[in-house]
């Protein structure tokens, strides 16, 4: 009988890792033009994952001044007690951990790691809502692992967006602005997902799909702008030390 619930355990644990721990894996892949250091990246993720211990602490406390009931309620914890709150401890990590480091030196850079430090929130997340909150109902673990973890990671890939074009900005100016769209956007973007499926609104879910989807087209094209840049200076880096090295 132990034996059995370790094994369910396990189980469980296993599918609430795999998904952050995957997509992870597809974007160390996918920067293969200038790929981060891997220490690097375990860093951001695992910082990703121990942050979600203050941002639940936040987040119980916000919701002690959600005074307002049905619609109100449901958008005041959807845009700010998650959005809001997650999206600010993400990019946190990033800021704090590598956002000044020589290591982020390409545009690209700025969405890798975002997504990371997500993946890693994301990540422990889903072990304490698969393996502890809905450990009975199996069917949590599928959703969250096709709908609710590709969602921290498309957030991030906005946010990482934003926060490369401030960090490589020209102008203060643009550096502000930026910067307050690395939060601002993802966000509201966060926020507009929690509060179609915590509205209670039947309607409201017929748009639940088309966001989703709307998220993957605009995040790709996103995502693919920063890995054509990376391609190429890599390859213009390479031409240039192949001239180099016809003349020496």
């Amino acid at each position: 009988m132990i034996g059995g619930k370790i094994v369910v355990k396990l189980n469980l644990i296993i599918t609430a890792i795999t998904p952050g721990i995957a997509l992870a894996l597809i974007f160390y892949w996918f920067d293969r033009h200038d790929r981060e250091p891997i220490g690097m990246l375990l860093k951001v993720f695992i910082f990703g994952a121990v942050y979600v211990f203050p941002t639940i602490l936040i987040e119980n406390f916000l919701l002690l001044f959600n005074i307002f009931g049905g619609v109100l309620g449901a958008a005041y914890t959807a845009f700010i007690v998650a959005g809001l709150t997650e999206e600010y401890m993400k990019r946190k990590v990033v800021l704090k951990y590598v956002y000044f480091n020589p290591v982020f030196n390409e545009k690209l850079d700025g969405i890798v790691y975002c997504v990371m430090s997500a993946l890693g929130f994301a990540t422990l997340e889903n072990i304490m809502y698969v393996v502890f909150t809905f450990s009975d109902v199996e069917a949590v673990g599928y959703y969250r692992a096709i709908i609710s973890v590709p969602a921290h990671m498309l957030f991030a890939v906005t946010m990482g967006y934003y926060l490369s074009l401030a960090k490589f900005s020209s102008t203060p100016e643009e550096h502000r602005h930026y910067f307050k769209k690395s939060l601002s956007v993802p966000a509201m973007m966060h926020g507009i997902f929690d509060f179609i499926l915590m509205a209670n609104i039947p309607l409201l879910m017929v748009f639940f799909i088309p966001f989703v989807i709307y998220l993957w087209v605009v995040n790709l094209k996103k995502l693919n702008v920063y890995y054509n840049d990376s391609k190429y200076y890599a390859n213009n880096d390479n031409e240039f030390s192949d001239r180099n090295n016809d003349f020496n």
